[in-house]
């Protein structure tokens, strides 16, 4: 079942062979960023892996605290991926249509509210596409469980803890966007959110890490952190746009052994929007 450049990766060929396993659920975890112009809920409907579930990371989120797909309370969490068909201890694959993308976001999310065996589909359904692997169209109806949510409120960072973390170097934290968008030479997508990046904080886009759609392997992320001058084995932050490719960081990281100490959740949406200062340029 284990992947070689990660323990929480599983192959095509390991999925097929075990679709129909009683005690496994499939989760379509697609997201696109706005510019892409793609719809994860529609791709969904169109073809999907059999049996499949969608979570919808926008829906499936804390609508009131007014930015994107913000963790939901446990209690909402349990309530939504239980009507799913996802229940306490259910062996879960997580994939996405771009590869490797917001697969991890769905992945970590699961882990932070006590799932405990879920891995990531390597290659996601672009290869099991390329594969000829079976899909089907329309949602997926699986019977309700029961999920318990234990939110690990350790792994989740908040803006006060972030800007403190930077103030006194306890931990490093690592942005996850392209090097345009840190150095604030490209907009945001989201309008309102300033250019730039957190003073301090380290860029390793996430494309880095991430090889033809799959995880890159450790050589190549271990190089990626060292050119950000980031060192895997201190304290870590992961960041982004708004939490998703945050993940990736953290799936990479937790790769070679060195797991990140937590995301910020509102990563640059609330960052950028907020008083707190902003630089450009590249990382001082």
């Amino acid at each position: 079942m284990a992947d070689e450049r990660s323990s929480w990766l599983v192959s095509t060929e390991w999925l097929a062979g075990h679709l129909n396993d009683p005690d496994l659920i499939v989760v379509d975890g697609s997201w696109h960023l706005p510019a892409a112009g793609r719809n994860g809920a529609a791709e969904y409907l169109a073809a999907h892996i059999p049996g499949a579930v969608f979570f919808d990371i926008d829906r499936i989120a804390d609508a009131s605290s007014g930015l994107p797909h913000m963790l939901p309370t446990p209690e909402a969490f349990a309530e939504a991926v239980g009507t799913l068909g996802i229940g306490d201890g259910m062996k879960i694959v997580v994939y996405d249509g771009s590869g490797l993308f917001s697969a991890p976001r769905v992945w970590w999310t699961l882990r932070a509210f006590g799932a405990k065996d879920v891995r990531i589909l390597d290659g996601g359904f672009p290869m099991w596409q390329a594969e000829g692997r079976p899909t089907v169209a329309g949602a997926a109806v699986r019977e309700p469980k029961t999920f318990t949510a234990n939110l690990d409120g350790a792994i989740v960072a908040n803006i006060d803890e972030v800007a403190s973390r930077l103030e006194d170097g306890t931990a490093q934290v690592v942005d996850a966007r392209p090097a345009d968008r840190f150095r604030g030479e490209a907009p945001e997508p989201r309008p309102g959110v300033r250019p730039g990046h957190m003073p301090g904080s380290r860029n390793v886009p996430f494309p880095e890490v991430v090889t033809n759609g799959k995880l890159a392997s450790p050589e190549a992320i271990r190089s990626a952190f060292d050119a950000a001058g980031v060192d895997p084995a201190r304290p870590t932050i992961t960041s982004c746009g708004s939490g998703v490719s945050a993940a990736i960081l953290w799936l990479a990281l937790e790769s070679i052994g060195q797991p990140p100490k937590a995301i910020y959740d509102g990563s640059w949406a609330e960052w950028g929007s907020s008083t707190k200062p902003v630089a450009t340029g590249p990382a001082e």
